[in-house]
């Protein structure tokens, strides 16, 4: 029996959001909150660039634990880049292993170097849950 495959492309969420490395903070809290998301991605400033990441968890310790005013930081300052990012055919359990390893909650999700989409934790455990061990 052929064990079923849980890519990456499955369980990926598209809404994510990128916004300007010169954004302030202030800027990027009120994306977070209009949107409700977890993590905003830093667009590239040029073909050649990396894609950034920022996570609410960046603002809490590199501006709110630093007592920095949120409208004087900008994203580019707290941001990390260049982001690990996966492919869209990466089997989901690979994705965990990575996770792991690397310390990571999120990632990217690039093909041809463009932004598909983001994983994080909830979008590799739902599939392996909803579905027997045996099968995954």
């Amino acid at each position: 029996m052929e064990k079923k495959v849980i890519k990456a492309r499955d369980v990926m969420r598209t809404d994510f959001y990128e916004i300007d490395g010169l954004a302030t903070v202030k800027e990027a809290i009120q994306v977070f909150k209009e949107k409700n998301i977890e993590m905003l991605i830093i667009k590239k400033r040029d073909k050649h660039d990396a894609y950034g990441v920022v996570l609410l968890s960046d603002i809490v310790k590199k501006v709110l634990a630093k007592d920095k005013a949120t409208r004087r930081v900008n994203l580019y300052e707290i941001m990390s880049k260049p982001v690990i990012s996966i492919e869209p055919d990466m089997d989901v359990r690979y994705c965990a292993r990575l996770f792991s390893r690397f310390g990571l909650s999120h990632t990217l999700v690039t093909e041809a170097g463009k932004a598909l989409g983001i994983v994080g934790y909830k979008e590799l455990l739902i599939p392996w849950v909803e579905t027997d061990e045996e099968d995954v």
